[in-house]
Formats: C-alpha cells, structure tokens, sequence
C-alpha cells in the first residue's frame, strides 16, 4: 500500500508538474488564509506568535529575493524559524519569489504599507471543522520532500 492509497490521495505526479502543483496550492493557500484572518506576515511578527502560540501555527512560508540571500541577520532569523518550525512539527517551505508573494498578500490592510514579507505563518482559525485542500496538498508535498532529504523544499509560485 502507498501513502497515496492510504491518504486516498492521486499518486504524486514526477517533477516539474508536482513543483507547480504545488505552487498553486500555496497561491490558494494564501488568498484562503488571508480571507479567514488566518495569515501573520513579517518575521518579527511571525517570532513572536510561535513564541506564544505555536500549536496555532499550520504552515510557515520563508521568503528571499537573490538580494535578500547576502542579508545575514535575515538568514540567522531563518535559522531560527527553521530549527522552531522543526522542533514543533510544521511545515515549511521556501519562496524565491517576493514579488509574486506581495502581488499574492498585497500590502497591510490596517496601513496600505508594503510588509514584510520575508516570513508568512498560516494559523488554524477558530473554527473547528476547517480544512483547506491546499494546505493539505502541501502538508503531502513537505512530507514527500522530507522523504527525499529536502527538509525545506523551494516552491515557485505561478505567474
């Protein structure tokens, strides 16, 4: 038996379709999230909420640009979330794209300021009986790449 079969899930489909399979499912994961007031932006934000409340948090998302990769500070808060989301079973994944993540989020509502997008949490809302197919698409898509060694896979967003 596979874990699809066990999940009653499709079989994972082979490399580039799964990757932008799984860039649509964070791009609905998204609008979903920030729709039910479910989504925290900003890693100052993002530290402070796992520190409260980490069986809160559903999914974590790392953002970085080419030009964010020489910022030293914002790779050791990387570090950090990682090690955290790790040591608390979440799952995470990393986005190379901040634009396409910003078009995604857009900017803070209570100001119309761009934010920082640089860590984005997804936190189970009130209610009990959600479940978001695109998170779940991407819990299978973080535990496949957990089982090929790549602890926190890259996604590309679509365009």
């Amino acid at each position: 038996m596979t874990l699809e079969e066990i999940h009653g899930q499709q079989p994972m489909p082979a490399g580039h379709d799964w990757m932008q399979g799984a860039g649509t499912a964070l791009h609905e994961l998204l609008v979903s999230a920030q729709r039910r007031g479910c989504l925290t932006a900003g890693v100052y934000e993002s530290a402070k909420l796992m520190n409260v409340d980490p069986d809160n948090v559903a999914f974590c998302v790392l953002a970085a640009d080419q030009e964010d990769e020489g910022d030293i500070a914002l790779q050791i808060h990387f570090t950090l979330i990682q090690a955290f989301c790790c040591e608390n079973d979440i799952d995470i994944v990393r986005v190379t794209d901040v634009d396409k993540l910003a078009a995604i989020v857009g900017p803070s509502e209570d100001s119309g300021e761009p934010r920082d997008l640089h860590c984005i949490l997804i936190t189970n809302p009130n209610e009990e009986g959600w479940k978001d197919p695109a998170l779940e698409k991407l819990n299978l898509f973080c535990e496949e790449s957990r089982n090929v060694n790549d602890w926190v896979p890259t996604i590309t967003l679509p365009e």
